[in-house]
């Protein structure tokens, strides 16, 4: 799959089990709907039951480029074996890294881009109103306090590099400190993560490895351009991951479409991959049903984004469509339609006795 400049927005579905939840059947059968619903690539996120078996069978299970968090295994299994997760060492998450490689990740979400400056920025700014909502990046913030020691993710930063490059594993920079809500947006925690992140992208490409960055989960609409072209600008044009963003944080149930607004404007805007979101962010494990519905609308999204992005190529189906929509041709319409069988559903179920009827 080909992530970068000159390309289709690519779509990614995250699954995983949770620590109420594990069922392996389930999340085999969830990545296979991904997969059939037209995600791009899977990002396997587990944190309940046997790590390395959830992991080992949905890489089985499916086509797509599989990427994971190695650190939500490495403070389990710490957890497991101490009791306490800030008693991970360091050779113990380097080991876990180079396993999980072999084990097939076609890319891997790294939390290089913490140290103890960034921490300070934390510390200085105070409030935030999300806290911090990424499980990698607070179980990282609390070990480096704990421990009263660098992240040695960052500081043995080549280390990492070429524990990947054997494997031709693709190394994305994880955002530790991006907002988990809207007005926390671009604070200074958030955009010293992003800098440091930047200057990692372009240094793992001149060491020879594939390189992603990952952008903010909450961003206001009026943001996210700003966000694009800065990231750009600094990592040397480095491909952009962004989860989505959100765009309210008043929607649950609906995160999706909230979602699918603010990935439509990082698509145009310059973003190379997009996080789908499920209806059931924030409020349960997505089933199935979920699964399909956040890669349908990030589908949506990436599509409108592309249409804006390269307008000159990513309007010609939209031209055809409204050719065929203007010639009352529904064969033609189904055919160029991102989700035919969905259209041709809709359509069959309460056709009209007309055929020529405008609906």
């Amino acid at each position: 799959v080909a992530i970068g400049k000159n390309m289709r927005t690519k779509v990614n579905a995250s699954i995983g089990t949770s620590s109420d939840i594990v069922d392996y059947d389930a999340e085999v059968r969830k990545a296979k709907a991904a997969q059939a619903a037209g995600a791009d690539t899977l990002m396997e996120l587990s944190v309940g039951g046997d790590l390395d078996r959830v992991r080992r069978e949905v890489i089985a299970a499916v086509d797509l480029p599989v990427g994971n968090v190695p650190l939500y295994q490495a403070f389990c299994e710490a957890a497991r074996k101490y009791g306490d997760p800030n008693k991970l060492d360091e050779e113990m998450l380097f080991d876990l890294i180079e396993q999980q490689c072999e084990d097939g990740m076609a890319f891997m979400a790294v939390h290089c881009g913490i140290n103890l400056y960034t921490i300070e920025r934390l510390k200085k700014q105070g409030y935030r109103y999300g806290g911090l909502v990424s499980k990698g990046g607070v179980s990282m913030v609390s070990w480096m306090l704990a421990n009263n020691r660098e992240n040695p993710l960052y500081e043995k930063f080549d280390r990492v590099v070429d524990i990947l490059k054997k494997t031709d594993t693709v190394l994305s920079l994880g955002n530790g400190l991006r907002a988990g809500a809207i007005h926390d947006s671009h604070d200074r925690a958030m955009v010293q993560e992003l800098l440091i992140n930047c200057e990692l992208a372009e240094l793992g490409q001149e060491m020879g490895c594939q390189m992603l960055v990952e952008g903010p989960g909450h961003m206001p609409l009026d943001e996210i351009e700003t966000n694009i072209r800065l990231q750009k600008r600094m990592s040397n044009d480095a491909p952009y991951y962004m989860l989505g963003p959100i765009s309210s944080d008043a929607v649950p149930g609906y995160d999706h479409i909230s979602a699918a607004i603010g990935s439509a404007q990082s698509s145009r805007f310059g973003a190379d991959l997009i996080c789908y979101i499920t209806p059931a962010e924030h409020l349960a494990l997505p089933n199935e049903q979920d699964v399909v519905d956040g890669v349908k609308a990030a589908r949506v999204a990436a599509y409108i984004g592309d249409m804006n992005k390269y307008p000159e190529r990513g309007r010609e189906r939209d031209k055809a469509m409204s050719k065929a929509r203007r010639d009352l041709n529904w064969e033609k319409q189904f055919k160029l339609c991102l989700y035919p069988e969905d259209a041709k559903a809709i359509r069959d179920s309460r056709t009209p006795e007309d055929e020529n009827t405008c609906t």
